[in-house]
């Protein structure tokens, strides 16, 4: 069996016409199904003040999920520690392998409103000739989220979030003190110890998450951690994201050598057709992040074909329209393994959305019935 392994990553999407307690039921049964398939990971994103998407708070929802699954392991993608303490975070997460040892990943990410780190990688080394690697996988222009970042929408998420006056730590920091007080080494600059409890000395895969070469994959190299690169969130920087984490790598006590994980959108169906029109909601829905307005409720095939598109609509999504994975199980699945090859990835992180949970739940089951015809694992080494 090939060590390809897929994990699952949701955002715990709300479709139109339905609740954020339906999208949760939802989420929590995809993960049942997810395990009973046997993929080997579930990772949940955080997102705040979006309408359709229902994830607010990956620590909460993991535990309602762990209380409902056995065997699959557990994740965030991510917690945003733009608005967080390392303290807070590693309580939160001590809380829940004191439950359910064993079980959970904490993936960490820069979000929340900061401005972007430093590009201080390498060039990728990965030619690409007219927007594709050797092997044919997209790589599109890279997408700027400038405009977001400078939104009122963003700065009132951040107003929030945050306590009043209060600034985010250096991430590079703030990582620094979330592994001493997992690890139980953490002391103040004064040579004040502190010990979590639960938290200090939890069984957690600490994972870094990236959507460049920049701050957070040489955090993640130089600490010696494991690094997602996300190909579904600006598919134009994943070559930059993952060969900048490699070039930065040094060994540590918790891995000896670079461990990379891609997310990709997915849609699978019995035929290419069927799948389209499956996906059919998703150029709305992204455009409704892009724009800083929210992310919409998941519209119906209906619904988004009655959004009135402009070029300019087009242009801004047509980065992510143009790398979803959408089609037949064997389609899909020669996408992925393309883009394992091109960014030689140890495992792919599966992301679906489609309107009706029924469908949702069919796409990771064709998937998981495709990979392992092809002699792939699902659960993670």
């Amino acid at each position: 069996m090939s060590d390809l392994t897929l994990g699952v990553l949701d955002l715990v999407p709300v479709p139109s016409g339905a609740t954020a307690a339906d999208a949760l039921r939802n989420s929590v049964d995809l993960a049942r199904e997810a395990e009973r398939l046997g993929y080997g990971r579930y990772w949940f994103a955080e997102h705040h003040l979006n309408p359709g998407v229902a994830g607010t708070s990956p620590a909460v929802v993991l535990a309602l999920t762990a209380a409902a699954t056995s065997t699959i392991r557990l994740g965030s993608g991510a917690v945003q520690l733009g608005h967080r303490t390392a303290l807070s975070t590693v309580e939160e997460f001590g809380l829940l392998d004191a439950v359910h040892p064993g079980r959970f990943d904490l993936g960490l990410g820069r979000s929340g409103g900061r401005p972007p780190g430093e590009h201080s990688a390498p060039p990728p080394t990965t030619p690409v000739v007219d927007g594709r690697t050797p092997n044919g996988l997209l790589i599109p222009p890279r997408f700027s989220f400038a405009h977001l970042l400078g939104s009122p929408r963003v700065a009132l998420q951040r107003r929030l979030l945050m306590l009043p006056g209060a600034d985010s730590q250096d991430y590079a920091e703030q990582i620094d003190d979330l592994l001493a007080l997992l690890e139980g080494t953490y002391r103040s600059p004064e040579g004040v110890e502190a010990h979590v409890v639960p938290g200090e000395g939890a069984d957690l895969q600490v994972w870094i998450l990236g959507s460049s070469g920049g701050q957070s994959a040489a955090v993640a190299g130089r600490r010696g951690l494991r690094f997602a690169a996300n190909y579904h969130v600006n598919p134009g920087t994943v070559l930059e994201a993952v060969e900048g984490y490699r070039a930065f790598f040094q060994p540590s006590e918790h891995l000896d050598k670079p461990y990379v994980t891609v997310s990709a959108d997915v849609v699978v169906a019995e035929d290419d057709a069927t799948a389209r029109e499956l996906a059919t909601g998703y150029g709305p829905w992204v455009r409704s992040i892009r724009t800083a307005e929210g992310a919409i409720p998941f519209p119906t095939p209906e619904e988004a074909r009655a959004h009135p598109w402009t070029e300019e609509d087009r242009a801004l999504v047509r980065d992510r329209l143009d790398t979803q994975f959408t089609g037949s199980p064997a389609r899909v699945a020669d996408e992925l393994e393309r883009l394992r090859e091109a960014t030689d990835a140890d495992e792919l992180l599966i992301t679906t959305i489609t309107h009706d949970h029924a469908d949702r739940v069919r796409s990771y089951a064709l998937l998981a019935e495709e990979w392992r015809r092809r002699g792939h694992t699902l659960g993670p080494r």
